[in-house]
């Protein structure tokens, strides 16, 4: 069942270098493996991964990983220390203020990584 099964977000990159660097540098994460077509395996929290794969450029406007943090305003200062930049939305029923939006409880932030892709952070109320 795949209930049991871990799950991992799969990530196409333009630039692999520039992805590298902006997932190691920027968000800390640590490169595990790389595999033959190129692709790299980066490690997160609590034995979770993302893999980060070379493709032709490609569009899509939504989340496409999210970290679930402890403390997001931390989280979010710390990022934008390092020059990741926050997306404002002003619509509903997404309001952020100082990049932070609170829904049902939560609170949740999102930033492109180095290639344009929308990755989020969720702190659970």
């Amino acid at each position: 069942m795949l209930s049991a099964a871990p799950v991992s977000p799969t990530i196409p990159v333009v630039d692999m270098e520039r992805a590298r660097a902006f997932y190691t540098d920027k968000l800390g994460l640590t490169m595990t493996e790389t595999d033959a077509t190129g692709g790299v395996m980066l490690q997160a929290g609590e034995g979770t991964k993302i893999y980060l794969y070379k493709r032709e450029s490609s569009k899509a406007d939504h989340t496409l990983a999210g970290f679930l943090v402890a403390d997001i305003e931390e989280e979010v200062a710390d990022l934008v220390a390092k020059g990741v930049e926050f997306m404002e939305y002003d619509q509903e029923p997404i309001r952020t203020e100082n990049f932070i939006a609170t829904i049902d409880g939560q609170k949740a932030a999102w930033f492109k990584d180095s290639e344009g892709n929308i990755l989020g952070l969720t702190q659970r109320g």
